[in-house]
């Protein structure tokens, strides 16, 4: 019997194949046993009272099949959505939540270990919430912010205070169909009341409260999260690192961080390179200490600190495999609690460090800000006294791929016109000559059910070839650097001739690595700022743009999937629909949000359609926006593409103003 490709990627394939020989199970090994229920998979349960659960199946599911309350399949199918819509939009604004109480323990003083390092950033985020900044000592300005984020948990009238970063059309949209979220739990709450036996029946009412929740997700926690995160830690800009398993080193003490929070990380960036450390982990025979990480947690540290990364979520347990981890530390999101129990097989410490979350057989050391250097001092001692533990058997991999990530916001705008005269003109300017043809976010999960990263590259290569650039966030641009694509050299191997042009003139790789999963707000206000510059749409909807997650997993997924369809970006989902038992539900997912919106939601297993999908959407609103048909290699009127050297001349020349970015 043939055996099955697990993996897209050539190192992990490897330690596949290694544990098949040595009888050890994995994620893709459960996933080709468990097969998904046919009547779960496609919305057609309902679970949510002790009368069901409820099969709503038959050959006239749609119109005849009724729950024992009298519920249809389409109410049904839209129920389950909305409440994978709150979970995902639950994780994301928890985290964010942390990052509110984190800075506002900063700013009060109750916490040494965190400082707030980029004060412009800070200044920038004041304007946005009408705070005061001028003059004022740096700290006050951040508990005022703080207390505005905090105040977007809480607010029962009104609306969040970043809806109004939105262009302005948008915002008119949100208003007219009342998705205009107010704050974010009562957003979740109101939808699971909503979803819950005896209220909402009506699909298209409940789906519309499931796009006001996402969008408490993106223009809430999910844009919080981001933007405190750069005030405390930096906003990112390009640096290089590299990936795969071989950044795992032999002679050292390997400690990985994974997960989603990044504030113990980031005290563990510092503590692996004070010298007592190093003396420590020398003393137990080691050459010294070596970080890396996994998931989104990895990207926060990559982007702002070149720290490798062992890739996305499939890789964890494949990590652990390699016989060379000495510590992983995991906090919260898509960890697997199988790497608690393989870990016995190795000899790695598998460390959870929050609060929310523990794994039965992992060790527990509990993460607290106010003693956040002692805790990560801590776990690295642990981490380098487990280094004399390590055993012969592992699949020890070599290779790795050099990745240039960190491109956040502020760096894409000054890339494009310089510190004074950071634009998006040039990039609108490219779209609008035909050079590049329209800009895809890449993003979501890696999937055990599926080659696994395998549709990212195929998607990434082919829309390369087509003149599309890439933004990637999350395991989506995981996929990316574990395949080598996040160089610049992609551009000239595999871009078409307008976006190789482009990549060349500014200096950058066709694909963008934008940062964690929460970093997708970084994509929503680059659409704003797009449509601000004008040329192209003067709103989201209706911009060349395609958000695609072809190996979704998670409802945090969900969430941002939906939070792009509300602000006007079609989407497009892999694999089985959650809701393809309903014929209307589909349909108000993609041509009622569509017409309403300028936005949808789609699901297709198959990638070629997939692509087709992204290049018609992107194409349609080229022809809607009268822009120049795209032709590969020609291109309209000529402007001048500045490289970096012209840039900084202009800026030279440019006098300094106070304000912010």
């Amino acid at each position: 019997m043939e055996r099955v490709v697990k993996s897209a990627n050539k190192e992990a394939e490897q330690i596949t194949e290694w544990g098949e020989l040595h009888k050890i199970e994995t994620c893709f090994d459960r996933a080709e046993r468990l097969k998904p229920c046919p009547i779960g998979e496609t919305g057609a349960c309902c679970k949510v009272c002790h009368m069901g659960p409820c099969r709503l199946v038959g050959k006239n599911a749609e119109e005849e099949a009724r729950g024992v309350c009298g519920a249809t399949l389409p109410t049904v199918a839209a129920r389950n959505m909305v409440r994978m819509i709150a979970a995902g939009t639950a994780a994301h604004s928890d985290h964010a939540r942390d990052m509110v109480l984190t800075l506002l323990a900063v700013a009060n003083g109750e916490t040494k270990d965190f400082q707030i390092k980029d004060v412009r950033k800070l200044y920038r985020v004041a304007g946005y919430l009408n705070v005061e900044f001028e003059g004022r000592p740096v700290n006050d300005v951040a508990r005022d912010i703080a207390l505005k984020f905090l105040d977007d948990y809480g607010r029962q009238r009104g609306e969040l205070c970043y809806i109004k970063r939105a262009p302005q059309k948008t915002q008119e949209r949100w208003r007219k169909w009342g998705i205009a979220p107010r704050n974010i739990d009562r957003e979740i709450a109101e939808a699971m009341h909503r979803t819950s036996i005896g209220v909402d029946h009506d699909p298209d009412h409940l789906l519309t409260h499931g796009l006001r929740t996402a969008l408490a997700d993106g223009w809430g926690g999910c844009m919080i999260s981001t933007d405190i995160t750069d005030i405390l830690f930096g906003t990112p800009m390009p640096v290089k690192a590299e990936a795969s398993f071989g950044i795992f080193k032999e002679d050292e003490v390997n400690l990985i961080v994974h997960g989603h929070e990044p504030t113990l990380a980031e005290i563990i960036v510092d503590v692996v390179s004070e010298p007592e450390m190093i003396l420590y982990a020398k003393s137990k025979g080691a050459k010294g200490i070596n970080l890396g990480g996994m998931c989104c947690t990895a990207n926060e540290v990559l982007m702002r600190h070149g720290i490798p990364t062992a890739g996305g979520f499939t890789n964890q347990e494949l990590g652990i495999m390699t016989g060379l981890v000495d510590a992983l530390t995991v906090d919260v999101q898509c960890i697997m609690p199988a790497i608690a129990e393989l870990s016995k097989k190795f000899h790695t410490k598998v460390i959870t460090t929050s609060e929310k979350a523990k794994i039965p057989g992992a060790l527990h050391i509990e993460y607290d800000e106010h003693r956040a250097r002692e805790i990560a001092r801590e776990i690295v001692k642990i981490a380098c006294d487990n280094y004399q533990n390590r055993k012969t058997e592992g699949s020890h991999i070599t290779d790795k791929f050099p990745v240039i990530a960190g491109f956040s916001h502020e760096y894409i705008e000054y890339m494009q016109g310089g510190r004074w005269r950071g634009s998006f003109r040039p990039l609108n300017d490219a779209i609008m000559a035909g050079r590049v043809r329209g800009v895809v976010a890449l993003a979501g999960c890696d999937n055990p059910r599926v080659p696994s990263t395998g549709l990212h590259r195929y998607l990434a290569t082919e829309l390369m070839k087509n003149d599309v650039l890439i933004v990637s966030t999350g395991c989506g641009s995981a996929a990316c650097g574990t395949a080598g694509y996040l160089t610049p050299e992609m551009a000239l191997e595999n871009a078409g001739p307008g976006l190789r042009e482009v990549c060349e003139a500014i200096g950058i790789p066709p694909i963008l690595h934008l940062g964690a999963c929460v970093d997708n707000s970084r994509i929503l206000t680059i659409a704003t700022a797009m449509a601000a510059e004008g040329g192209l749409s003067d709103e989201i909807g209706g911009m060349p743009a395609v958000g695609i997650a072809p190996e979704w997993m998670s409802e945090k997924a969900i969430a941002i999937g939906c939070y792009f369809a509300a602000s006007g970006v079609p989407v497009i989902f892999g694999g089985e629909s959650p809701v393809g038992a309903s014929n209307e539900v589909t349909r108000i997912m993609t041509e009622v949000w569509f017409e309403r919106f300028r936005g949808a939601l789609h699901f297709e297993p198959d990638p070629e359609k997939m692509l087709e999908m992204a290049l018609d959407y992107i194409d349609k609103a080229r022809e809607a926006l009268k822009l120049k048909k795209y032709e590969p290699g020609k291109f309209g009127a000529e402007r001048v593409l500045m490289d970096m050297a012209a840039r900084r001349e202009i800026e030279k020349a440019a006098k300094p103003h106070i304000g912010i970015y």
